[in-house]
């Protein structure tokens, strides 16, 4: 696992959290911005996954 695997995971987590703030207290902008934070965890993941797939092959 990579700092960017982590990363992802940590940034997506504190998304979700703040996204369901948002709808707790109906507040649409911190909805809004934890979306797109849990949206840019999702995409950092996933070039994390991407780096280690392509570290894996090359160590093949």
């Amino acid at each position: 696992m990579n700092k960017d695997q982590i990363k992802g995971r940590v940034e997506e987590a504190k998304g979700k959290v703040k996204e369901a703030a948002g709808v707790l207290l109906d507040d649409e902008g911190m909805e809004v911005e934890g979306n797109i934070q849990k949206v840019v965890g999702k995409v950092q993941k996933g070039l994390g996954d991407l780096k280690e797939d392509i570290k894996d092959k090359l160590d093949d």
